[in-house]
């Protein structure tokens, strides 16, 4: 995700930027210099924003080598699960954070990302990381954290339920006796297609969904067993709500 949003900022002009990533070979460059750790940013480097997009179980040894940038620049974390109270507790009480949950279509440039901004964000901080943010996609601020757990679920996770739903449609085209190249072809097509004319259209999903299901036509009829009081309905609430507690729980 770090890298997806790296290259947003220099699609957009907004590079300019130290990137400490330890995976990486040392390199300078004209807009991102890659350093192996935070000791090895160059001296007088002054960012205005510090975007924190480690894994959350290395946050407690990776981000107060970053603690000195409080009170200057306004951290910009994606890390899943770390509560802005827990990120300001290893940063320092004069940190300024923002807590954002982006998605996998990020790295096209379709993302969608919800973030929250702690108390001591100024408004150019906040402008600063939705800019920061939009070099990806769509953003949208909440003023509970607490949303960001069900966000990580719906959002945050939803990519991997639309590929399940391609996977299985798939599996279901070669089960009735469609060739597995062509099943692939349909079911890739059909989900991305979908969403497609989903995102172009002013309608609602379920308008979407009614114009495509004529009386008592195989539509309806699918859509009979999809729909059932304990199938699609009843199961997506489970999952969201596993998602989310499992946010939660991460959250510590």
């Amino acid at each position: 995700m770090g890298s997806a949003l790296l290259a947003g900022w220099r699609d957009e002009g907004l590079a300019g930027a130290v990137a400490v990533d330890p995976a990486l070979p040392p390199a300078p460059g004209p807009d991102v210099t890659v350093v192996a750790d935070a000791a090895s940013v160059p001296a007088g480097f002054t960012p205005a924003a510090v975007v924190l997009a480690v894994k959350p179980q290395y946050a407690a040894a990776v981000l107060p080598a970053y603690a000195h940038h409080a009170g200057r620049a306004v951290f910009l974390s994606i890390m899943a699960g770390r509560s802005l109270a827990g990120l300001a507790a290893l940063l320092g009480a004069e940190a300024a954070v923002v807590r954002a949950m982006p998605n996998t279509p990020a790295a096209i440039r379709q993302g969608i990302t919800v973030a929250c901004a702690g108390g001591r964000v100024t408004p150019a901080q906040r402008a600063l990381s939705d800019r920061l943010l939009a070099a990806i996609g769509e953003v949208a601020w909440v003023d509970d954290e607490a949303l960001l757990d069900p966000v990580t679920a719906v959002s945050g996770g939803g990519p991997a339920y639309v590929f399940l739903l391609a996977e299985l449609l798939q599996r279901a085209a070669e089960a009735e006796g469609i060739p597995a190249p062509l099943a692939a072809r349909l079911a890739r097509r059909t989900v991305a297609g979908a969403g497609a004319l989903l995102a172009a259209s002013p309608e609602d999903p379920a308008s979407l969904r009614r114009a495509v299901t004529s009386p008592a036509g195989t539509t309806e009829r699918a859509l009979a067993v999809l729909m059932a009081e304990d199938a699609w309905p009843a199961l997506l609430l489970r999952a969201i709500a596993a998602a989310t507690q499992r946010s939660r729980e991460l959250a510590g």
